[in-house]
């Protein structure tokens, strides 16, 4: 361990190793420790379930309804990929995908005066569904005409809106769209967890929509994909991808200090040895001091014996709760997957709810969610701090990532990594000289 590497990462949480496999890609010499025997820090998947049992501090253990305890692979943090969404891109450039199958999550659903709803998403979707009324689904099909054919770079598709300074809150005044529909348009297709974006410049909420389109035209029955076995195996095929580069894995490595020299890190001292490094990437659990708090997170993992109702008997699926229907400023997710995705016993269905806390009683929050979920087998709840680094990095050479939030799927996650990476290199992340790097040493040239 008495070397010099490039870089050193701490923790194997899912950016972490999204990172450490894209820097060994890039030809630096990367260290990767965690002071935990097992790969995924915060995003890890909990088996066999006697572990999340224990880890909820319920001792009693599951009873024999539940099947045998290694057929389960529960996520802490659960979130989807969209199937044309950046964290996809990353595995497939960096061929990672070689190591995971996902299968399509069968439906992404909504809320709307207490029940729940399909998010139309294509126009024969929006034409047909109960969520608005006949002229309300024509104006809706005009919006989506429009959102679709958008170009930035060609000002024959503004229709009169400018992409930089017209607001959204303006776009859908053109086209008379009700507040029911934009809710579901921005926070059901946009993926917007509050409110603010209404009156920002629209073209960031058209490129949000265009992405749920095209991911959901990938396979049709909705956006979202899901690895079978659960997220665990995201860090784990990262962490494959660095061990091919030559990258050094060492799990259960406690960390006894981050050794600093003129205000810059120079290495990391581990059980009396001192590995030495030009920059860190760590996640804020390895950094207290250098962190801020900046809002909590609660999860409730919730075991069911049977598919949500009015989800058609989905075996996985999606929906969200937009903040306006139970009057709050941000939205309540939940996510389902099931015995299908081998993360459950035959028959057995795992729902997670989550949100961004807003009072002194997070639980009372996730009630309109729990309450689609009845019957309840058995409730894990965890609210977690949310963290982010007090500063960029750049004069320390450390950098931290973000807590994961409470969306459901990874794009802001992909944003924080794509960040991390221009501080480091001081250039943006370019997914194409990442596929060349690859090329190289597989000696596979482009067909």
């Amino acid at each position: 361990m008495d070397e010099e590497y490039d870089v050193i990462v701490l923790g194997t949480g899912l950016t972490e190793c999204i990172l450490s496999g894209i820097m060994s890609v890039n030809g630096k010499k990367v260290l990767h420790m965690d002071r935990n025997p097992y790969y995924g820090g915060e995003s890890s998947s909990i088996t066999p379930l006697e572990e999340l049992y224990k880890r909820f501090q319920l001792l009693e253990g599951p009873p024999e309804t539940m099947g045998r305890g290694r057929d389960w692979n529960v996520d802490l943090i659960p979130k989807f990929l969209m199937a044309n969404g950046q964290l996809v891109k990353m595995l497939l450039y960096t061929e990672v995908t070689r190591y995971l199958d996902f299968k399509v999550v069968e439906g992404s659903f909504v809320y709307k005066g207490g029940k729940i709803y399909k998010v139309p998403s294509t126009e024969t979707e929006a034409l047909a569904s109960n969520l608005m009324g006949m002229f309300e689904k024509r104006r809706f099909r005009k919006f989506l005409v429009f959102v679709a054919n958008f170009d930035e770079n060609d000002a024959k598709t503004f229709e009169g809106v400018d992409p930089q300074s017209t607001s959204m809150r303006e776009v859908y005044r053109k086209f008379d769209l009700g507040q029911d529909v934009i809710d579901f348009t921005g926070h059901a297709l946009a993926l917007y967890r509050t409110d603010d974006y209404l009156d920002q410049p629209c073209l960031e909420t058209i490129n949000r929509i265009k992405l749920y389109s095209e991911s959901l035209a990938r396979y049709g029955k909705s956006p979202y994909l899901y690895p079978l076995y659960g997220l665990g195996e995201l860090p784990q095929g990262f962490a494959r991808l660095s061990a091919i580069y030559g990258g050094t894995y060492m799990l259960n490595k406690p960390v006894d200090d981050i050794i600093m020299e003129n205000g810059k890190v120079v290495g990391v001292k581990s059980e009396g040895e001192v590995a030495r490094c030009k920059q860190l990437i760590c996640d804020p659990s390895y950094i207290p001091d250098r962190v801020r708090k900046a809002g909590q997170v609660i999860r409730i993992i919730c075991i069911l014996s049977h598919p949500i109702k009015n989800t058609n008997d989905a075996n996985s699926c999606q929906i969200i709760i937009p903040q306006n229907q139970v009057n709050r400023k941000s939205d309540i997710y939940v996510c389902m997957i099931s015995y299908a995705h081998n993360v459950a016993a035959q028959g057995k269905y795992i729902a997670i709810a989550s949100t961004t806390v807003e009072t002194a009683e997070p639980e009372k929050e996730v009630e309109p969610a729990l309450e689609l979920l009845e019957p309840i087998d058995q409730k894990f709840v965890a609210i977690s701090d949310l963290y982010e680094p007090i500063d960029d990095g750049s004069e320390s050479q450390v950098f931290c990532s973000c807590s994961y939030d409470a969306t459901t799927h990874f794009e802001t996650t992909c944003n924080d990594i794509k960040d991390i990476y221009k501080r480091m290199a001081g250039s943006a992340f370019d997914f194409e000289n990442m596929k060349r790097k690859q090329n190289d040493v597989f000696g596979e040239a482009d067909q």
